[in-house]
């Protein structure tokens, strides 16, 4: 059997599936990294919204597929940009997330951390509401019982007048944390409202500030998420972190290396792209804890071509990929997105997000990836 695949010049192609998926089993917990998935939210295809109404979520679904990723030894990373966070779910649709989750997490003994941020703040917002609204997100996390991760907010990017106010918004929700936390930077190319974080678009400038934060409360810190693409940066970044302090990775870009690490250190990971990599990057991880890590880069490396698909510029709609493979792999039954987001790529990526993913083996059942691929080009005119 063969499928017609559109390419970017518009032309049709002839590809033929893969009629097996790669064997992958569900295993022992990790014990040389922790590994977190970001993971993305399934909508309710019968809801009766528009893309500005609030999410409407299909509850047994999304919570479906963290019981998948969990099976699978990886914690998952909840409510965070992979979510759509700010790009079709709001705050409150982001705390009942997080609560179901953490409850979730808790009945089956799963990793959990979540995303604490400030965006209930939906318009101008001065420093003071913005100490305010991360403090309600982070009592709710609290209250969960799941790691909170402080992400990078579009509101206090908009309020800070330069580094200091960053420290002290920092600071002052470091001392009142209950527990450790894991600070996340996420660079513009995933929200082009967080240019110039941490008080600065010189890096150098900016990486010195997030620094500091760190290292004014490194018994409040738990680990950094790095999400800038840059893998030069993040190992420089990593090798400056105080002791006990962890670096997850969230470079899509350059994630074997980083977590294969060197003779100096490695990173931990949080990533979009383990949503749909999540039994192949297990796999891989396992073989990392025998300390092979050239089987772990075997592993690993061929998955990169897809990740870097994915996350093509305009890098912020990698969501969009990583719910319709989903699809493609029997996770959901439908390909729609909160928002109206299935349609911020086109059908050639979409053609050749298909094409990468059936090659690595990702889908358990390729014949119902196939039918349902068939399905979407059909939809978009193409006969086969």
């Amino acid at each position: 059997m063969t499928i017609q695949l559109p390419g970017a010049d518009g032309a049709l192609r002839t590809y033929e599936p893969r009629t097996e998926p790669l064997a992958l089993t569900t295993g022992a917990p990790f014990t040389s990294r922790t590994v977190f998935s970001a993971a993305h939210v399934v909508a309710d295809p019968f809801a009766d919204t528009t893309p500005d109404s609030p999410a409407a979520i299909d509850w047994d679904a999304t919570l479906a597929f963290r019981r998948h990723l969990w099976s699978h030894g990886l914690g998952v990373a909840e409510a965070m940009d992979t979510a759509q966070r700010g790009m079709g779910l709001d705050w409150a649709g982001a705390a009942e997330l997080i609560r179901r989750s953490a409850a979730e997490a808790k009945s089956v003994g799963g990793l959990i951390a979540c995303g604490v941020g400030t965006d209930q703040l939906t318009g101008p917002a001065d420093l003071a509401q913005v100490r305010a609204a991360y403090e309600e997100q982070l009592a709710l996390v609290e209250a969960s019982g799941a790691r909170p991760i402080l992400m990078a907010s579009r509101a206090l990017a908009a309020a800070a007048a330069g580094p200091e106010d960053y420290l002290d918004v920092y600071g002052h929700l470091l001392r009142q944390s209950a527990e450790p936390v894991v600070l996340h930077w996420l660079g513009p190319m995933f929200d082009p409202a967080l240019e110039g974080y941490w008080g600065s678009s010189d890096l150098d400038a900016a990486t010195d500030t997030f620094l500091e934060v760190i290292a004014a409360h490194p018994d409040k810190v738990e680990g950094i998420k790095v999400s800038l693409l840059d893998a030069g940066r993040e190992i420089d970044i990593r090798r400056r972190l105080p002791q006990g302090v962890r670096c997850y990775t969230g470079d899509d870009f350059n994630y074997p290396e980083l977590i294969a690490g060197d003779e100096k250190g490695f990173s931990h990971a949080l990533l979009g792209i383990f949503d749909p990599l999540g039994p192949l990057a297990a796999e891989a991880v396992r073989v990392l804890d025998t300390g092979n890590t050239a089987g772990f880069r075997e592993l690993l490396d061929p998955t990169v071509e897809l990740s870097r698909h994915l996350f093509r510029t305009p890098t912020r709609f990698y969501k969009t990929g990583v719910v319709f493979l989903a699809w493609l792999a029997g996770h959901q039954s439908h390909f729609t997105m909160v928002g109206g987001l299935q349609s911020a790529r086109s059908l050639p990526h979409f053609a050749r997000a298909y094409e990468l993913a059936d090659g690595l083996g990702l889908f358990p059942d390729p014949k119902l990836a196939e039918e349902r691929m068939k399905n979407l080009l059909a939809l978009y005119g193409v006969t086969q």
